[in-house]
């Protein structure tokens, strides 16, 4: 089980790294939706992993990248409606 969650909060690390170099090498820009998503979903997988290996401060954060990734997502899909 422990494998797994490693894994799993891997491919989280992978993503959320993935977003900041795309944002970093202006490929997305701060209200695109991939950008939020991909936070969204790599905080996700990372807080999964957490729930094996439990670290508290770990999951403070992860779960503040969460809340905020999910609110810019929403807000970039607004937008998106709102313009097409």
């Amino acid at each position: 089980m422990e494998t797994a969650a490693n894994i799993v909060g891997l491919l989280g690390v992978s993503l959320v790294v993935f977003a900041y170099f795309l944002i970093s090498t202006e490929k997305l820009s701060g209200r695109d939706a991939a950008y939020h998503g991909l936070n969204f979903v790599g905080a996700s997988l990372i807080m999964l992993s957490l729930m094996v290996n439990w670290n508290l401060p770990s999951v403070m954060i992860e779960g503040i990248w969460i809340a905020i990734s999910f609110y810019g997502l929403i807000m970039a899909l607004r937008r998106k409606h709102r313009s097409d």
